[in-house]
């Protein structure tokens, strides 16, 4: 690969067309050669000037312009990921079919690179049978097609149809750059529920005991697992960000709250992923009232220790269930991180366990994270740090093994 990616962007003809320019930014800003290729119908709901502006590159807008470079043939040859956001009714059944009567069409024909689709219509439209069979033989050949996501679509209408969120279409993109095989469709027909974030334990009205977790790693593997197929339910603990396109967010508070919903969502899952970073401690008694400053050093604070999530999970679980555990780790005394790891592995009997190392700016608060992932049969798998996505992909990689 260059050292700076090479990506097309194509944007068809919809309203969506707009929210392609945060991706361009988005991919541009992280070290990413974008050049975009729009419809002749996604110039009417986005100027040219604008694309240029943000890719810092001339548009390629048809088959004609420049020809003696011929840019119907280079383009596609030369792209390391070609995506197509948003990718119309239209656009889906030229693809299909294989047209070449637009630049972006001969472009995707071209291509020998991942090409990533991410649709967005009405509802009505993805749910006729002849987008569904334009998706599903797109998908046979190896193309990545996203389900679009449910929320407000044009006007006042509601339902699925909505183009994914434009940084979760950044962080897919830059996980098939790295991984091209990154998202085959191996959950399609799975449900999975994934935890994700930090539980809050009261100590007084304002004050709380927590913990550093952002809840990034839990959002990216509920985002790979929905662009792998999978029916997704993420129980959030205190997470501050966009819900991960294709999945639906239960949120909670404590680790009392995150034990109950978890528990009784798991009950009908294949796999379930134990993200979330779990407070194993609480106050035995939460003030009613905010502790004051004033009086000198308040009374210490007695310590009584959680429900063990995982545990109850384990002890719960259906046969054929698999279920993947976290494990923030530093080293001591006794043992490093990664010993810890397995001692815990050993110790809850889940599936898979992974490990991460914290402190010093890694794992929590970062948009990174590596470990290594245990197997309950003695495998361990690394991964080296990187995007949280590429983790995830390589977790569900072993789930779907499992699930087979």
């Amino acid at each position: 690969m260059t050292e700076r990616p090479r990506v097309i962007l194509g944007v068809a003809g919809g309203i969506a067309a707009y929210k392609a320019a945060e991706l361009v930014r988005r991919l541009t800003e992280t070290g990413h050669d974008v050049r975009v290729v729009p419809t002749e119908g996604a110039l009417r709901f986005v100027g040219e000037a604008t694309w240029a502006a943000l890719s810092g590159h001339p548009v390629a807008t048809d088959v004609w312009a420049g020809a003696h470079e011929v840019p119907h043939v280079r383009l596609g040859r030369e792209a390391d990921l070609v995506v197509v956001a948003p990718a119309t009714a239209d656009l889906l059944a030229r693809a299909a079919h294989g047209l070449a009567d637009d630049l972006l069409t001969n472009v995707l024909l071209t291509a020998r690179c991942p090409v990533l689709l991410a649709p967005a219509m009405h509802t009505e439209m993805w749910e006729h049978p002849a987008t569904r069979a334009n998706v599903a033989t797109l998908r046979g050949r190896g193309t990545v097609v996203l389900d679009p996501a449910v929320g407000r679509l044009t006007g006042a209408d509601t339902g699925r149809g909505r183009l994914p969120d434009p940084a979760d279409l950044a962080d897919l993109a830059r996980l098939l750059l790295a991984r091209p095989a990154a998202l085959p469709r191996d959950l399609a027909g799975r449900r999975v529920l994934v935890t994700a974030g930090g539980t809050r334990e009261p100590l007084d009205p304002v004050r709380f005991i927590g913990n550093r977790s952002s809840g990034r790693q839990g959002y990216a593997l509920a985002l790979v697992a929905a662009a792998r197929g999978a029916e997704v339910t993420v129980v959030a603990a205190n997470v501050a960000l966009p819900d991960p396109s294709g999945a639906t967010v239960l949120p909670v508070t404590s680790a009392a709250e995150l034990r109950d919903v978890t528990l009784a969502a798991a009950a009908d899952e294949d796999a379930v992923v134990m993200a979330a970073a779990v407070a194993d401690f609480r106050p035995a008694l939460a003030e009613s009232v905010k502790i004051k400053k004033s009086g000198g050093a308040p009374a210490p604070v007695e310590l009584v220790a959680t429900a063990d999530v995982l545990s109850d999970l384990l002890a719960a679980r259906r046969p054929g269930q698999v279920v993947v555990g976290f494990a923030a780790e530093t080293g001591d005394a006794e043992a490093d991180w990664l010993e810890h790891g397995r001692r815990k592995l050993a110790r809850k009997g889940a599936d898979l366990l992974v490990v991460n190392p914290v402190g010093d700016g890694l794992a929590f608060e970062v948009p990174d994270n590596g470990g290594v992932v245990l197997a309950a049969d003695g495998g361990e798998v690394e991964v080296p740090t990187g995007p949280k996505t590429a983790l995830a992909a390589t977790v569900w990689d072993l789930v779907a093994a499992r699930l087979r």
